[in-house]
């Protein structure tokens, strides 16, 4: 589903990426290894929720609220991304993948919250 929202249409497909990401670690896992798909799970798919919840903002200061909250939460992804990467669970093409649409994130989310700060 493509809007006119860059923002909105590349968490969504990062969201999906994620939670795919997830469904096939968690099925080859084992229980004690879960959390750190569980974490990045949540983190991942939080960037979108929360973009799509500025957009019903009650003001300008909560629109701009919720975007710093998905940042911060693609900041963590970010995170687990890289625990995942330098714990051999992802491969290095597969980092460079996902890593490059995570950072894409961070920086549109960072120019946003910037121009909202003017």
């Amino acid at each position: 589903m493509k809007t006119d929202n860059v923002l909105k249409d590349k968490s969504l497909k990062f969201g999906i990426r994620i939670a795919k990401l997830s469904k096939h670690f968690i099925g080859r896992t084992t229980i004690a290894e879960h959390p750190l798909f569980t974490q990045i799970l949540k983190s991942g798919t939080s960037i979108g929720a929360n973009i799509r919840e500025s957009e019903f903002g009650e003001s300008k200061d909560d629109f701009k609220h919720k975007l710093k909250i998905a940042l911060k939460e693609a900041n963590e992804t970010e995170y687990w991304i890289d625990i995942l990467h330098e714990s051999n669970y992802l491969d290095d093409s597969q980092y460079e993948s996902i890593i490059v649409d995570c950072k894409e994130l961070i920086k549109l989310l960072t120019a946003s919250v910037n121009t909202l700060n003017k």
